[in-house]
């Protein structure tokens, strides 16, 4: 047996390399936008044509689109390239809107943006604006406004143990030009939260915003590793939720034991939807 078959030489360093996950990745993404592009230049008569012609003025107004993550309320959001820079995945990018500066990540490029913007139907949002690629300095600084939010854990916590508050601290996130500081939690019912903004303001010398979430929410700001073994679908890509039912799960011809199609957030899996024509 040659080394080109030797599974052990040429396997083991493929799989250390991270490679199959990657190379599937691309392979399905290819594959799904080659059906998209085949299916929108498919001519059948004049009307087609029409639609196609649609479909490439659609194309060419959402290239400039991208789609960023952010750790702050945006979340996975879709960004305009209004500057059109030249942006590639996992570029750290600074972005704006509504006059508040924000850190984020590029996590996608190309037509599938233009598919998927199509799909959520945003024409009439005001999407953030690409303001430029963060350089060095702009990483050190979205690096000490996370120390600083990790720093900000305990004080929080000393607080609302001192005001007896029943809620559970789920992240904190340093707005990037530290404008805000945001304090993400959940609790059983409204918590008044008053007194507790006011020593925060007063120990951090910055505006206060407490944003009570859902255990989804939860689950998508904290991320983690889902039963099937990769990333959890809130966290890596879906930019909102969906409403799941039983009746979906029945569809799928799946267990009727709730443990079987319950995510780590307690609530029925985002995924039970991905089957749905």
């Amino acid at each position: 047996m040659t080394d080109k078959y030797h599974p052990k030489k040429n396997n083991s360093s493929f799989l250390n390399n991270g490679l199959i996950d990657n190379n599937y990745d691309h392979l399905v993404l290819d594959k799904i936008t080659k059906e998209f592009v085949d299916s929108n230049s498919t001519r059948c008569c004049d009307s087609c044509d029409e639609n196609k012609n649609e479909s490439e003025i659609k194309l060419n107004e959402t290239c400039n689109i991208v789609i960023a993550k952010c750790k702050g309320l945006l979340g996975i959001h879709f960004c305009e390239n209004a500057k059109n820079l030249s942006l590639d995945l996992h570029d750290k990018i600074i972005i704006r809107v509504d006059k508040e500066v924000e850190f984020a990540t590029v996590i996608e490029t190309g037509q599938m943006v233009s598919f998927k913007k199509d799909k959520d139907d945003c024409e009439q949002k005001i999407l953030p604006v690409i303001d430029r690629i963060a350089t060095e300095t702009d990483i050190e600084k979205n690096l000490t406004n996370i120390s600083n939010s990790h720093d900000a854990k305990s004080i929080f916590l000393q607080l609302i143990n001192d005001l007896s508050l029943e809620m559970k601290l789920v992240d904190i996130h340093f707005q990037f030009d530290r404008k805000k500081l945001f304090f993400f939690y959940t609790a059983d019912g409204r918590v008044d939260f008053r007194e507790l903004a006011k020593k925060l303001a007063s120990n951090f010398k910055t505006r206060i915003e407490l944003r009570q979430i859902g255990v989804r929410d939860e689950a998508k700001r904290i991320g983690g590793i889902a039963t099937c073994g990769r990333e959890y679908c809130c966290s890596s890509f879906m930019n909102n939720f969906k409403r799941i039912t039983t009746d979906i799960a029945i569809e799928n011809n799946i267990s009727t034991s709730i443990s079987k199609y319950t995510g780590p957030c307690g609530k029925l899996k985002c995924c039970l939807s991905f089957e749905l024509d």
